[in-house]
Order: structure tokens, then C-alpha cells, then sequence
């Protein structure tokens, strides 16, 4: 059973999030807190293994409260679900650490998909912001000289690839036959080499300069 935390500032939304994620078999709401303040300090007490996060709340808002997390609780993940797709709040979400960026008028069935995902390593962003997510990467990666001063173990240089590929935790875990853990504590790793906060940057830079083999 995966742990959540829904954390949003409208009661009757945390309401209709909350029996939509109860209805699945192996997702349970153990808390929901208003703003990021009161989700920072419910984790050390709940546990949850996902944060359900809007953004714009009172007294601590979305953005902040996902770096909180990202900093404390890196075994967390943090997947936005806002109605707000201008260009700051989902480049700051994104920077800030969040897995995935969604929006409140996704299905259920795709929200239920997309934790589930989340969870397992994937990252999950609404089509409706994608384009705008990769042209903003691609933007500031055309801007950048190619690197020349990276050094990869060759595990590292094998997930690195894997990760490219668009696989997930889970599914590098299985291929390497590694734990999935481990694979997690090798992708941290990475992401601080690159000088990048999520893994859609690192897979982008690693295909643009060839930090890959090229693969089928």
C-alpha cells in the first residue's frame, strides 16, 4: 500500500482527491494538509511516499514547500496537480524538485496512472505543458557550450543511458539487476554532475552532447 499526502487549499477538492485515490486498492490518503507548511510538518509523522501538491496556497505556497521537501525528504515524491499553467509556476515547480506537473482537469483514471507512475520513477508532465517544459530546456541547453569536464562510472554511464531511454526506477532496477534504491541513490548522483534538478534535463543534455550511446 503507497502513502499520500494530499495537500491543497480547497476542502471539497482534497475531498474529491481523496475518494479517488482511496477507490484504488493499493493507494491510501493519510493525511491532507491546506498549504506547504502543514505538509512539511506532517511528513515525519505520516510517511507518505507521494505529496499531491498545489501550488498557489496561503502561508507557505507549492513551489517553496517542493524544495522543502526535495531537500529533507528526497525519498518523497513531490507530483503538482494545479490549475495553473503559466511558464514561472511550472519552471519553478520543476526546478523545485516536483516529479511531475499536472493539471486539475486530468481524469481520474490518468491521475490514478499518473501516481502510480510517479512512484515508480516515471515522471508524468500534462500534455498541455510538455511543449512548453522542452522548449524552454532545449532554449537554454542551445544557449550552453557543449561540456567536456564530465566523468561517469560505467554503472553510472549505464543508467545515465537507460534514463535517456525513458525508463523508470523500476524498470533500470530490472535490467541492471540493481535495487531500486540503488538506482534512485545513482540517479542523485547524476543529477548533481550534470548540474540539473530533474531527469528530463539530465536525459536532454545527455542526448544533445553524446553523453550516451546512441540507442535502437
Amino acid at each position: 500500500m503507497y502513502k499520500i499526502l494530499i495537500c491543497d487549499d480547497q476542502k471539497i477538492v482534497c475531498q474529491g482527491l481523496q475518494t479517488i485515490i482511496n477507490a484504488d486498492p493499493i493507494l491510501e490518503v493519510i493525511g491532507i494538509a491546506h498549504n506547504g507548511a502543514d505538509a512539511l510538518a506532517m511528513i515525519p509523522a505520516t510517511s507518505p511516499d507521494l505529496v499531491l501538491m498545489d501550488l498557489k496556497m496561503p502561508v507557505m505556497n507549492g513551489v517553496l514547500a517542493t524544495r522543502k521537501i526535495s531537500d529533507s525528504f528526497p525519498d518523497v515524491y513531490v507530483l503538482v496537480l494545479t490549475t495553473y499553467d503559466d511558464d514561472e509556476w511550472i519552471f519553478d515547480a520543476i526546478r523545485s524538485g516536483a516529479a511531475g506537473y499536472l493539471l486539475k482537469d486530468t481524469p481520474p483514471a490518468d491521475l490514478i496512472k499518473s501516481i502510480k507512475g510517479t512512484l515508480e520513477g516515471k515522471s508524468f508532465i500534462d500534455p498541455q505543458v510538455a511543449g512548453k517544459l522542452l522548449s524552454e530546456y532545449a532554449e537554454n541547453f542551445g544557449k550552453s557550450q557543449p561540456p567536456t569536464h564530465y566523468t561517469f562510472t560505467e554503472r553510472e554511464r549505464d543508467i545515465l543511458t537507460l534514463l535517456s531511454q525513458g525508463l523508470s526506477n523500476t524498470e533500470i532496477s530490472e535490467k541492471l539487476f540493481l535495487a531500486e534504491g540503488t538506482v534512485r541513490n545513482y540517479t542523485s548522483v547524476l543529477l548533481k554532475k550534470l548540474g540539473v534538478s530533474d531527469r528530463t534535463q539530465a536525459a536532454i543534455l545527455a542526448i544533445r552532447y553524446g553523453l550516451v550511446a546512441d540507442h535502437e
